[in-house]
C-alpha cells in the first residue's frame, strides 16, 4: 500500500504544480469569481499547509508550524514561490511516506482531526480525496477566470 500512496501523492503534487503553471496571468491565481470564496493561490497554500502538517510533521517528524489563517488570507505570493513550496512539500511528503513501516500505516494518527480516531492509512486515503477535491476547484477556477 505504501508504494501506491507514494505514486498517488507524487502524481497529484505534480498536478498541483501544473495547475499553478497553467494560469496565463500570474495575478489570476489570486482571483475568485461568483460565489467562490478561495482563490487558486489560497487553495494551493492550504494544500501545502495540510500535507506538511498531517504527513510531513505528524507522520514523518519534519518540523513545521502551520498558519492556517495565512493559507486563506495571503495574497499576491509570486507563482515561483508557490511552485517552490509545492516542490518542498512533495519532497517532504514522499520522504515521510518512504519511511513509513507497515506497522506505522496501521497505527492511530497522532491527532484526532476528523472527530474520531483513524489509522494513518485511513487518513492518507482521506488526504488524497482532499487533495483531489481542491485540485478540481483550482482547475475550474483557472478555466472560469481565463476564458
Amino acid at each position: 500500500m505504501k508504494a501506491e500512496f507514494i505514486k498517488i501523492y507524487h502524481r497529484d503534487l505534480d498536478r498541483l504544480a501544473d495547475e499553478i503553471k497553467a494560469f496565463k496571468a500570474e495575478s489570476t491565481i489570486w482571483e475568485t469569481t461568483g460565489e467562490i470564496k478561495n482563490s487558486a493561490g489560497n487553495l494551493c497554500l492550504h494544500l501545502v499547509g495540510n500535507l506538511r502538517t498531517y504527513i510531513g510533521k505528524n507522520m514523518g517528524n519534519h518540523a513545521y508550524t502551520r498558519d492556517r489563517d495565512a493559507e486563506f488570507n495571503s495574497k499576491g505570493i509570486p507563482r515561483q514561490q508557490l511552485l517552490e513550496q509545492i516542490g518542498e512539500t512533495k519532497e517532504i511528503v514522499l520522504a515521510s511516506l518512504n519511511q513509513l513501516s507497515a506497522e506505522s500505516l496501521e497505527a492511530p494518527h497522532r491527532e484526532e482531526v476528523l472527530g474520531y480516531n483513524m489509522s494513518n492509512r485511513f487518513f492518507l486515503i482521506h488526504l488524497i480525496a482532499h487533495l483531489s477535491y481542491h485540485l478540481g476547484q483550482i482547475n475550474y477556477l483557472r478555466r472560469a477566470l481565463e476564458t
